[in-house]
């Protein structure tokens, strides 16, 4: 409809383990409308909608949550308007964050199957049906390619030691708060000055060290590509197979490779990794195999 503001919204599938029964899942029931759902909200103005999803999580299900791989996005209308409701799968780390000025009065953490049946909207049951069939995440990295350094034509210096411009600066910090989302216990970097830059707002953020990895650079004269890529995939296995949540930043030669080879496609494949200065990736890994490479 010409004119009309689509409404857009973000939220989860919140699970945590239970002994019986495998993973429960958390709904919510809502008495203005006298339904179950899964927790959601709208976006703030300008707001990214993985944050957005996992504040509406806290505030609703009064729950911590460590967001794991992008499920569904449901299309509605609600009040006459289009509604665009965007999800992921995120494991519930501790209690915290309910606004008592929410539509939720009730909070229930159930089975799966027992959460598809008691859902009052097919849309969130198919939700809920991708989420079970996701195999466990052990893992979970945020890969990101570095911020805006200018343009290497213009800097007389070592191009390693090329800095962050005024816009680069600004891509870090607004990733920073992103990939905390994570609460990485790591943070690595590709040599160049930009990368580690980019890691230093969330650095200071989280008070954790850079890492600084050669793994994660790109070719030097005389090295091909493909050697580099594969380099930083086995670098983000071994991350991946400790277990620690992690946030890698690399350069835009490296990036679209190893995920091309983590992923088990052609080398073709690379071209739908492409990845912008600031933004970055979202990975899921069950073990060393990676589920998921979601957009950040």
């Amino acid at each position: 409809m010409a004119g009309v503001t689509a409404i857009r919204a973000a939220g989860g599938v919140v699970w945590r383990p239970a002994d019986a029964d495998g993973a429960h899942v958390c709904l919510v029931h809502r008495p203005r409308y006298g339904d179950w759902s899964l927790p959601k909200g709208k976006l703030d103005p300008g707001e990214h909608p993985l944050l957005a999803a996992v504040r509406e999580v806290a505030e609703e299900a009064d729950a911590q949550a460590v967001p794991q791989v992008r499920l569904p996005t449901v299309h509605y209308h609600s009040e006459g308007r289009p509604k665009t409701v965007e999800f992921w799968s995120m494991r519930a780390v501790g209690t915290g964050g309910f606004q008592p000025g929410t539509e939720v009065d009730d909070v229930r953490w159930l089975p799966v199957d027992e959460a598809v049946r008691l859902v009052s909207y097919p849309h969130d049951a198919e939700v809920l049906a991708a989420f079970a069939a996701l195999p466990t995440v052990t893992a979970t990295v945020a890969l990101v390619r570095h911020a805006q350094a200018g343009r290497r034509g213009t800097w007389t210096g070592p191009d390693r030691a090329r800095p962050l411009d005024a816009r680069g600066r600004s891509q870090a910090e607004g990733l920073a708060p992103l990939v905390a989302l994570l609460r990485p216990t790591r943070l690595l970097s590709a040599s160049p000055r930009r990368c580690v830059q980019t890691l230093d707002p969330v650095a200071a953020l989280l008070d954790l060290p850079i890492e600084v990895n050669g793994d994660l650079d790109e070719p030097l004269p005389g090295q091909q590509a493909e050697e580099r890529a594969l380099a930083a995939a086995a670098r983000l296995v071994v991350l991946a197979a400790a277990g620690d949540p992690a946030v890698v930043c690399s350069q835009g030669k490296v990036i679209p490779g190893a995920l091309a080879h983590l992923t088990g496609g052609p080398h073709e494949a690379a071209d739908d990794f492409v990845t912008p200065k600031g933004g970055g990736w979202l990975l899921a890994f069950a073990g060393e195999h990676l589920l998921a490479a979601d957009r950040l």
